[in-house]
C-alpha cells in the first residue's frame, strides 16, 4: 500500500510538473507568434473603418499589448481554481469546447490506436519469425514506404479513392451535413471515422512493426530457440510458446509511447477531413490567437500522453511479474 501511494505521489508530481513546463513554452511560443489576433478574426478592412476606442476595447478583449508574464501568470491562477477561461472564437467556456471535441477525437485515437498496435505487433511478430523470406521483405517494404509517407498526402489519397470515385464513405466531417444531432445513429459516427482512423492507423503501423521485427529476430535465434529448433520444434510453435512472450512487453511500451503520435498526427487528418476534433480546435486557435483554447488543448494532450506513459508503468506488472514497481525505462 505505501509503495503505491508513493509510486502514484512521484507519478503525480512528474505530471504537475510536466504540465507547468508544457504551459510555459506554449505561452512563450504564442507570445512571439507574428499573427496579430485582430487582423486574423476581424480583418484589416473591418479595422480600418472602426474608432480608436472600438479598437482600444478588441485589444482589451484580446489581451493585445499586455506583458506576456502578466497574462501568463493570470491564465494559470485561473486554471488552478479550476477555470480554463473562454474560448475567444467559439464564445464558450475553453471546458465546453474541448469536452466537444475530445469526444469526437476519441473515436478515432482509439481506433487508430487499437489497430496500429494490433496489426503492427502481428506484421512485426511473423516478419521477424521469417527473417529474409518473402514476408519479411514485403512487411519491411510496406513499413519503411509507410513510414516515410506525409499523413495528410496518404489521407488525400484515401478520401479521393473511397470518397470521390468509389462513393462508399463520406468526403469529411464526423456526422451527415444537416442532419440533427438527434437523429444521429452510432453508425453514421463510425462511418465518417473509417478514413480518419484508418489513415492514422496505416502510418502508426510501421514503427511498432519494424521494433517488434528487431526483437523478433533476437528471439529467434537466441541459444533457447535454437536448443528448441534442436529437439524438432517448428518456427511456428518456437514463435508460439516463446516468441510472443518475449517481444510483448517491448511492443506494449512502443505502443503506449506513440499516443503522442497518434494525437501529433490527428492535427493534420482533422484537417484534411474537416473532422471536428482537437487538432481542428488546436489550428482554428493557433491561427486565430485564440490563447486560452490554445493552452486548454496543448494541456489536454499533454496529459493524454502522460496517462500513455503512465498506462505502459502500470501494465508492466501484469505483463512480465518481475516489472512490478520498477517504471519504464
Amino acid at each position: 500500500m505505501k509503495r503505491n501511494l508513493l509510486f502514484l505521489s512521484k507519478n503525480l508530481l512528474k505530471m504537475a510538473l510536466l504540465l507547468l513546463c508544457v504551459s510555459m513554452v506554449a505561452f512563450f511560443l504564442v507570445s512571439v507568434s507574428p499573427i496579430n489576433p485582430l487582423q486574423a478574426n476581424v480583418g484589416q478592412t473591418a479595422l480600418g473603418s472602426m474608432s480608436p476606442e472600438q479598437i482600444q476595447k478588441l485589444e482589451e478583449y484580446w489581451g493585445v499589448g499586455q506583458p506576456p508574464v502578466e497574462r501568463y501568470l493570470a491564465w494559470a491562477g485561473d486554471v488552478l481554481r479550476g477555470d480554463m477561461g473562454t474560448s475567444l472564437i467559439y464564445r464558450q467556456s475553453v471546458a465546453s469546447v474541448i469536452g466537444q471535441r475530445l469526444q469526437n477525437s476519441l473515436w478515432l485515437l482509439i481506433i487508430a490506436w487499437a489497430l496500429s498496435g494490433t496489426i503492427g505487433f502481428f506484421l512485426g511478430a511473423v516478419a521477424g519469425a521469417n527473417r529474409g523470406g518473402i514476408w519479411d521483405r514485403l512487411i519491411k517494404s510496406y513499413s519503411l514506404i509507410t513510414a516515410s509517407t506525409p499523413a495528410f498526402w496518404l489521407a488525400l489519397l484515401l478520401l479521393l479513392f473511397f470518397s470521390v470515385w468509389l462513393k462508399v464513405l463520406p468526403i469529411g466531417l464526423s456526422v451527415p451535413i444537416g442532419m440533427e444531432a438527434s437523429a444521429v445513429t452510432l453508425l453514421d459516427r463510425v462511418r465518417h471515422a473509417i478514413l480518419p482512423a484508418l489513415t492514422l492507423a496505416i502510418t502508426g503501423v510501421s514503427s511498432v512493426a519494424l521494433h517488434t521485427r528487431e526483437k523478433m529476430i533476437d528471439v529467434m535465434e537466441s541459444d533457447y530457440a535454437l536448443f528448441a529448433r534442436a529437439r524438432g520444434d517448428s518456427n511456428w510453435r518456437i514463435l508460439r510458446r516463446h516468441g510472443l512472450r518475449n517481444v510483448l512487453l517491448p511492443a506494449l511500451t512502443l505502443q503506449f509511447a506513440s499516443v503522442g503520435e497518434i494525437i501529433g498526427g490527428s492535427v493534420l487528418i482533422e484537417q484534411v477531413f474537416s473532422y471536428p476534433g482537437l487538432g481542428q480546435a488546436a489550428v482554428a486557435a493557433g491561427l486565430g490567437g485564440d490563447v486560452p483554447l490554445l493552452m486548454g488543448v496543448t494541456l489536454v494532450c499533454a496529459g493524454l500522453v502522460f496517462l500513455g506513459n503512465l498506462a505502459a508503468n502500470l501494465l508492466y506488472g501484469v505483463v512480465d511479474p518481475r516489472m512490478k514497481g520498477r517504471e519504464s525505462p
